[in-house]
């Protein structure tokens, strides 16, 4: 069954709407895309280095996304300000990278399919690696659920609590890491950020719990990844983009949804009782 191309690639962006989602939730809560950012766009850099070394880009994407990670929170709120730091590095990283992989020798790389994704290409391989990673950080975020949950409503509870606030952050950075490793494959380095909070931020308006926001934008991040694929099969389109484009379709229609939903409520409200 896996010789089809089709099942690889909805089993492959499965995993990663799986993982980006819930992940994602805490990215829009604690308001840290630009996070994302840093971390995602520092994995062209990682590329360069895998292909220069000859490892795996998993592994070499890995590392460098972690290393982002740590990079960013020591000097975040130490010496600049977060959206000064997490731009200059951002984009940096990016700019570097860029660089590294044009003067690798001997090597013919396809670079749009690393900053857009590659999802029809993802072989057996790329799914054991895809499938562990999404695993991996589905387990962290139930194992330290309520932890995360403590640290991002505040920091002074977090402490009060007898929790180090510092070490949540750090497990939402190593899964961070394990999903732009994951994920370059399917939605591409530029996109990854997308995956993760454009379900939440269409899920949050219609919830108010934690856990129904995090299955609601589940649900969303799946039904695009699969819908994404079928506009890409059919009109011949690049298949990261379309995924992040109806994921943007369906943030759209939520709002749409619910501003509709308050306008109704309010026309019954403030209309004249004609008895």
């Amino acid at each position: 069954m896996l010789d089809d191309f089709v099942v690889r690639s909805t089993l492959g962006g499965l995993a990663v709407a799986l993982a980006a989602s819930p992940l994602g939730c805490f990215v829009v809560w604690r308001k840290m895309s630009y996070y994302g950012d840093a971390t995602s766009h520092s994995a062209i850099l990682g590329i360069s280095l895998s292909l220069y070394f000859s490892i795996s880009i998993f592994l070499g994407v890995f590392l460098m996304a972690l290393l982002a990670s740590l990079v960013v929170t020591l000097f975040v709120n130490r010496y600049y300000s977060a959206d000064t730091i997490l731009g200059v590095f951002s984009h940096s990283t990016l700019a570097f990278g860029l660089i590294a992989v044009n003067v690798l020798p001997a090597q013919n790389v396809n670079i749009e399919s690393y900053l857009f994704g590659q999802l029809l290409a993802v072989t057996k391989i790329d799914l054991v690696y895809i499938w562990g990673g999404a695993i991996t950080i589905l387990g962290l975020i139930l194992f330290r659920w309520k932890k995360l949950l403590i640290s991002t409503v505040s920091e002074d509870l977090t402490i009060a609590s007898g929790l180090n606030p510092k070490w949540e952050q750090w497990i939402l950075n190593l899964g961070l890491a394990i999903l732009v490793a994951v994920a370059v494959k399917v939605v591409g380095i530029l996109l990854v950020t997308a995956m993760m909070i454009i379900p939440p931020a269409a899920a949050r308006p219609l919830v108010r719990q934690p856990v129904a926001m995090v299955l609601i934008s589940t649900v969303f991040g799946c039904l695009s990844v699969i819908l994404g694929l079928l506009v890409s099969l059919y009109i011949d389109t690049p298949t990261g983009p379309s995924i992040i484009s109806v994921a943007a379709t369906i943030f759209i229609l939520s709002w749409i949804g619910v501003l509709l939903y308050r306008g109704t409520r309010l026309t019954m409200i403030i209309k004249p009782d004609k008895t």
